[in-house]
């Protein structure tokens, strides 16, 4: 059973999450998330220094028209929009299709074991509260 403090918040080092942490379907998911998340920081991190490197270092090529008054500098701003947009997007899939389902099977697992942890602590304190009904 989760053990809570003065304020009512769970102990930073509860047993439960410690069990929960090392359980293989929570590694699966950390390894999942960072599996994604990572790779797309980089790359938008990437991205976007280009962008500013371009705009301090090659304001030549920056300045290039493109079509009327708009510039590569215009058209490289506005994709830094896009570019979040678009990883927002992508991120929402990826965790819909392979994140959600495996977060939520562990947590029916978490949830079931703690019932079960619960009613076998119960019924050593008052055995009569745990018999089977007929």
């Amino acid at each position: 059973m989760t053990t809570l403090d003065e304020q009512g918040q769970a102990n930073r080092h509860d047993p439960v999450y410690d069990r929960l942490a090392e359980s293989p379907d929570f590694l699966e998911l950390r390894k999942r998330y960072r599996g994604f998340v990572f790779p797309a920081t980089v790359a938008f991190l990437s991205w976007y220094l280009l962008y500013v490197v371009m705009s301090n270092w090659a304001t030549d090529f920056m300045d290039t028209k493109v079509v009327g008054n708009i510039n590569v500098a215009l058209v490289f701003g506005l994709l830094q929009f896009v570019t979040t947009f678009l990883l927002a997007w992508l991120y929402s899939r990826f965790s819909t299709a392979r994140l959600d389902p495996l977060a939520r099977g562990h947590g029916r697992r978490h949830r079931r074991s703690e019932a079960l942890t619960w009613k076998a602590t119960s019924c050593s304190r008052r055995p009569s509260s745990c018999r089977s009904s007929p």
